[in-house]
């Protein structure tokens, strides 16, 4: 199992929610429940903790995980070209050279991203780790054939994956 830098078994409530409170996009809400519903020492690990807050999510109702889904910025929308994105979302984009489209590629996210919004009600979410932008426009085409249920369950898996990325990347 890997170790997480900071033990949620050493920390108080405030140190825990510094550290891991940013994970979920805009939602600490899913730190403070891992730490409300676990023994602090099951919190010591990428595995337990990335476990735990998922657990939380999966226990919210869904006006919640709506919330939660609703919370994360179109990708190569207008967020990302005035710079307002989380420092995670920026790093997580940049690297998938979402940062780079041609003006083709930019007009056809926007469109994708208008399409998907009309037909689901809330932003198309991948993880974009390990991907380029044209893994993710051949993503973002296919799932746009799927019907709401199955792309809300499909939202929450790649937020649950995002998360645990993000947990990944402070080990």
């Amino acid at each position: 199992m890997t170790d997480m830098k900071l033990k949620a078994s050493r920390a108080d409530k405030a140190t825990f929610m510094a550290a891991y409170g940013h994970i979920y996009e805009h939602s600490p809400w899913v730190a403070e429940g891992a730490w409300k519903n676990c023994d602090h020492s099951d919190l010591d690990t990428l595995e337990e903790l990335s476990a735990a807050m998922a657990k939380v999510v999966d226990a919210a109702d869904e006006a919640a995980k709506m919330k939660l889904i609703c919370a994360h910025p179109d990708l190569a929308g207008k967020a990302a070209l005035r710079d307002e994105l989380t420092a995670e979302s920026r790093s997580e984009q940049a690297g998938a050279g979402l940062d780079q489209c041609s003006a083709d590629e930019l007009d056809e996210f926007n469109q994708l991203n208008s399409a998907y919004k009309v037909k689901f009600g809330f932003p198309f979410i991948i993880a974009v780790k390990g991907l380029d932008r044209y893994d993710i426009l051949a993503a973002f085409r296919s799932r746009l054939n799927h019907d709401r249920a199955q792309e809300f369950d499909t939202a929450l898996d790649q937020i649950h994956k995002i998360a645990r990325l993000r947990l990944a990347d402070l080990t």
